[in-house]
């Protein structure tokens, strides 16, 4: 089945959020049938297979980047056409906080048993083990190097979208499965410091759900919600920027990953 690449990333971005902080509540919350679980390795484990879920999902449609840190990594990579980014990233964000609406409704008592406001944020979107923004945004870009470079190396030629004429790379079916290891593993190896957001959408698209949500003493952290948006940015761009060293011969490297920068600024403004 073939539907609108926009909606499609708004589809797989939104099982992607609804696995993926379902799997938070459902360890941390109270009262739930895993409280109480080890954590960190059933949340690892099930964010791989909600990327797996979500990609699968939107593969056909989408290229299923799920996320605007994939979408910008594979543009400035020249495989991916800028007019769509805008379109992507907006989805993807839509996506993210339906997800995680769905993922409050279905915990909506343990969400009322649980009083300990930093639970139920963590149950939304991400945190620092310690507090060092420098180190956070450090941390964040890492591991979203690691996805990035990962996607452009599984991407292949396979987006039409009608009135777009440049060739369009996206992950497939048979590629769900290695994407979703590979998020398995970037969590279980380098999440410790910030919970590994790597997606900006899957971060800032919770956290404005729990600002709206009825609850007392709120604390929405607006202070650190620059990191998991900033740090994934550059770790994609870096990415991308080395993926095209390693692509392009060495005279022509530079040259074309200023224009996809300048075409970027254009896009944009």
């Amino acid at each position: 089945m073939t539907i609108d690449p926009y909606f499609a990333e708004f589809i797989g971005t939104f099982f992607l959020l609804l696995l993926g902080n379902g799997v938070v509540a459902n360890v941390n919350l109270k009262n739930t049938i895993a409280e109480g679980q080890t954590p960190w390795v059933l949340i690892t484990t099930a964010w791989g297979f909600a990327v797996f879920v979500g990609v699968y999902i939107s593969s056909q449609s989408s290229g299923a980047h799920l996320n605007p840190a994939v979408t910008l990594g594979l543009a400035l990579a020249s495989k991916f056409s800028w007019s769509l980014v805008p379109g992507y990233f907006f989805c993807q964000l839509g996506g993210a906080m339906l997800g995680s609406w769905l993922s409050y409704l279905t915990y909506r008592d343990h969400y009322k048993a649980t009083d300990e406001e930093k639970t139920v944020r963590g149950t939304f979107c991400t945190a620092p083990a310690i507090r060092n923004y420098k180190n956070n945004l450090f941390s964040e870009a890492v591991g979203t190097f690691v996805l990035v470079f990962g996607v452009l190396n599984i991407a292949r030629p396979n987006i039409e979208v009608k009135g777009i004429d440049i060739t369009n790379f996206g992950l497939g079916a048979l590629d769900a499965l290695p994407v979703g290891i590979l998020v398995w593993v970037i969590g279980m190896a380098l999440g410790g410091p910030t919970g590994y957001a790597i997606n900006p959408a899957r971060d800032f698209g919770p956290r404005l759900v729990y600002q709206i949500l009825p609850r007392k003493n709120k604390d929405t952290d607006w202070s650190y919600c620059w990191i998991p948006i900033v740090g994934p940015f550059i770790g994609a761009a870096v990415a991308a920027g080395i993926f095209m060293l390693l692509d392009l011969p060495e005279a022509n490297y530079l040259a074309t990953f200023t224009e996809r920068v300048s075409l970027m600024t254009v896009t944009f403004t």
